[in-house]
């Protein structure tokens, strides 16, 4: 399960790279900071790169920012299903 963030655009991620809500990445609890995923979502994919840590929601997976989920149409919703692959 997937949600996504954008409210804190500009404030450092836990990477220390400030956010920003429109570029193409994610939170992961335990990635090395620079993973590339491929994720996909109802036949739609984005190639994402983890630079934070989340999220804290129990049975989430990743927190995608706004722009990733836009891409992949999961910003209707807010939460879904999709498939990462590390790259």
């Amino acid at each position: 399960m997937a949600s996504y963030y954008g409210n804190e655009s500009g404030r450092r991620t836990a990477s220390g790279q400030r956010f920003n809500q429109h570029a193409m990445t994610a939170a992961h609890r335990t990635l090395p900071f620079g993973t590339k995923l491929r994720v996909t979502h109802g036949g739609r994919s984005v190639v994402v790169t983890i630079n934070d840590r989340g999220p804290f929601i129990r049975g989430r997976v990743l927190d995608l920012s706004t722009g990733a989920a836009r891409a992949i149409g999961l910003t209707g919703r807010g939460v879904g299903r999709v498939v990462a692959e590390v790259m």
